[in-house]
């Protein structure tokens, strides 16, 4: 998998990712590391993932869809409200294609599904962050 320039400024982006598991936290997170990515916050609730968005405007937002307290496609559309130029991801099971299909529709630029294929996973990213990966729809 092609590593995205890291220059002197530190990582080639900043990630925050939102998911109530910490498996899949961990396993996106290896990921995001070998794409040169740090990971500045992880996030198990909904509310949790706006607030750090808030506090850390990462360059990138991976978010689970079904989260407690506040499932993902709701604070998507809060992290939109404050920031429409956002970059989020959503990911989610199979099982949840209205969902991701509704988050897509609202302005997530793509999806990721678990479980997570490394190499398709890594061209999202690197997609999205590049800004050519636009919307999945």
């Amino acid at each position: 998998m092609e590593q995205l320039p890291v220059g002197n400024q530190g990582p080639a982006f900043r990630c925050l990712i939102a998911d109530d598991s910490e498996f899949a936290r961990k396993t996106i997170g290896k990921i995001i590391t070998s794409l040169g990515g740090s990971i500045i916050g992880e996030a198990t609730t909904g509310n949790e993932a706006v607030t750090m968005y808030e506090e850390l405007r990462p360059d990138l937002v991976l978010m689970d869809v079904t989260m407690p307290e506040l499932d993902g496609v709701s604070a998507l559309r809060m992290i939109l409200a404050e920031d429409e130029a956002a970059k989020v991801v959503v990911v989610s099971a199979m099982g949840h294609k209205e969902m991701i299909w509704k988050a897509l529709c609202m302005g997530a630029k793509h999806y990721i599904t678990k479980p997570y294929a490394s190499g398709y996973a890594g061209m999202v990213i690197q997609s999205v962050i590049r800004g050519n990966g636009g919307r999945a729809v």
